[in-house]
């Protein structure tokens, strides 16, 4: 299965069992939700998906067992989050043989790479792996830029085809438009301005709150897609409060909150995280219970 860079893409949380094992039954009936709702693809081991906890065992039996779930509905990617180049090569070779259709690459771990070693980084997984790429963009939290310079350069490979456009600059989506047309397609990764790259070109979302409601995210992006702006904004705006706590540092707790509310996700997360308390579970919990109780009424979208 080729990957085709459109639509939504939810960016799955783990799930976890109460003695920290994980949670396969939650976890398919989560990915079931997903494709149901009509989802384009699944993106495993991100930042939502607590990646950095787990182990390569744990990473394998992800992607084994959401290829064996979605059975060829929707391309299954995995992320790679790696501190060197062979362990960046290694797993996406242990991906494919996995099953995976494609990959989404941060840059080195821990070390602050230069450009030219960046570049280099995603050169060598990309000339040993037969994987689509989307290098997945994100300054803000990981501190590494990948410039529009940088891609000239990285668009050599066959292989990368799309960018996690994560830097928060809204114009950065026309910037690449301008500068690559459909060579890179573009996956806005940042919810709370997602419609909004939709519009200005963006092909597809790779989303975080859709983890809990899928049917609105992919309804917004179907509604837009066929010109009913008006439709896709007011859904839009009943779901921003919710969209907003995936930009903040707690977006595993607060999206995984919101699973437990729709019923498809538990509560668990891996230490160091710890379940929210206090004042600054009772906010997450309001505002998940205002977004349920105005929860907008969907059109047909999966036959516009």
């Amino acid at each position: 299965m080729s990957i085709e860079w459109k639509g939504v893409m939810p960016a799955v949380t783990t799930k976890f069992t109460k003695d920290d094992q994980l949670d396969l039954q939650m976890f398919e009936t989560n990915v079931n939700a997903q494709l149901d709702a009509g989802v384009h693809g699944i993106v495993l081991g991100g930042t939502l998906g607590e990646a950095s906890t787990l182990t390569d065992l744990e990473k394998r039996t992800l992607t084994q067992t959401t290829v064996d779930i979605v059975k060829g509905k929707v391309p299954v990617l995995i992320n790679i989050a790696e501190q060197t180049t062979k362990g960046a090569i290694e797993a996406a070779q242990k991906a494919e043989a996995d099953g995976a259709k494609g990959l989404m690459m941060l840059p080195p771990m821990r070390y602050s790479a230069g450009d030219r070693e960046v570049v280099e980084y995603f050169k060598a997984v990309a000339t040993n792996s037969s994987l689509p790429i989307m290098v997945y963009n994100n300054p803000v939290d990981y501190k590494t830029e990948v410039t529009l310079d940088m891609f000239d350069e990285l668009l050599k490979c066959e292989t990368i085809q799309a960018v996690k456009e994560s830097t928060r600059d809204i114009s950065n989506v026309t910037r690449i438009k301008n500068r690559f047309g459909n060579r890179l397609k573009i996956m806005t990764g940042v919810d709370t301005l997602a419609l909004e790259s939709l519009l200005m070109g963006a092909n597809g979302w790779v989303a975080g709150l859709v983890c809990a409601f899928p049917k609105e995210t992919v309804a917004i992006y179907e509604l837009q897609k066929a010109g009913r702006i008006k439709e896709a904004l007011e859904i839009y705006r009943w779901f921003l409060p919710l969209l907003e706590l995936d930009i903040n540092s707690k977006l595993v707790q607060n999206i995984k909150l919101a699973e437990v509310a729709t019923g498809i996700g538990t509560e668990n997360v891996r230490a160091p995280r710890l379940p929210l308390i206090g004042a600054e579970r009772a906010n997450v919990l309001n505002i998940i219970e205002e977004g349920l109780k105005n929860r907008p009424q969907l059109p047909d979208y999966k036959n516009l």
